[in-house]
């Protein structure tokens, strides 16, 4: 059997992409090249294997049988082109390649502020890709290698791995905003106060628990004021407008210097820690492994 040529691999693989991106567009966008080079591409390859491979109309990117079947050998044999290169990997001192990955604004304040350019510049041969946001996205169809959320809302089908203790909640405020308002003491106390809500990013506006012990709450605080990011909602509390409701672990700089206070003092929530979730794979990304290892390091002392 003739070897492949190299033109020939790269032309597979873009036909393969195309099909997990069911777009010609985000083939392209993901290979860094234009939609007509990636129509091209696909054209050329049909005509010299004499087989039509894709459906192609407006609104879809469907294979053909010949496709469909064509495309189930490339993925058996792409992902065994993946394992030797990830084997490889773990020879070398230093990870290289491209990772990407998809994290809330929240991970990357507490997760990556602390550690981003140390880990740079220890993996130097490591081409890193973060994009920030708050919404959920398939990882795998947006071509990540893996995700950061909140424990709770990975998929099931993902290993996820813990980067943080489980999470305190904790209600804070600024000692301007407290010096002329209601006393607080109960989880109810907080209807009588402006509280800064939170939208998550599936569009729901989030009921603050608390907890005592075994008795616990859900609030459906009061307040004009909603915001998604925590970053506006805790510069809000500090500017004295009302109380916020955040992880202690963000605001801890605040809290140390008094510029924010916490209230309702016997009253908070453990919640689900920050994970790392990726595909399940038989080899992890080395220099997805080593990000983790210095972040748990961080961040579990």
């Amino acid at each position: 059997m003739p070897a492949l040529q190299r033109n020939e691999l790269a032309d597979l693989n873009v036909f393969l992409l195309i099909c997990r991106r069911k777009s010609f567009r985000l083939a392209a966008l993901e290979l860094g090249v234009t939609t007509s080079a990636i129509s091209h591409t696909l054209r050329s390859l049909e005509a010299r294997l004499g087989v039509r491979l894709l459906n192609r109309t407006s609104r879809a990117v469907v294979p053909t049988d010949a496709g469909a079947a064509f495309l189930r050998h490339l993925e058996t044999g792409f992902a065994q082109i993946e394992l030797a290169l990830n084997d490889l990997h773990l020879y070398r001192e230093s990870p290289s390649g491209r990772l990407r990955l998809n994290i809330p604004r929240d991970a990357g304040q507490l997760l990556f502020r602390p550690i981003l350019a140390r880990f740079m510049a220890t993996y130097p041969e490591l081409s890193l890709e973060i994009t920030v946001d708050n919404n959920l996205v398939d990882i795998i169809g947006s071509g990540y290698d893996a995700g950061i959320r909140y424990g709770a809302s990975v998929p099931k089908d993902m290993i996820a791995m813990p980067l943080t203790p489980k999470l305190r909640w904790i209600v804070v405020a600024s000692p301007d905003y407290l010096r002329d308002t209601p006393p607080l003491q109960h989880p109810d106390d907080l209807r009588n106060h402006r509280c800064i809500r939170m939208r998550l990013g599936n569009g729901t506006l989030y009921k603050w628990p608390l907890a005592q012990g075994k008795v616990a709450y859900e609030v459906d605080v009061p307040g004009t004021l909603t915001l998604n990011e925590s970053d506006m909602i805790i510069d809000a509390v500090a500017g004295g407008y009302g109380l916020g409701y955040c992880p202690e672990r963000y605001v801890q700089a605040q809290l140390a210097s008094g510029q924010l206070v916490r209230v309702l003092t016997d009253w908070c929530s453990e919640d689900e820690p920050l994970v790392m979730y990726y595909p399940d794979r038989r080899q992890l990304h080395p220099g997805l492994r080593r990000l983790i290892e210095m972040i748990r390091a961080e961040t579990m002392r």
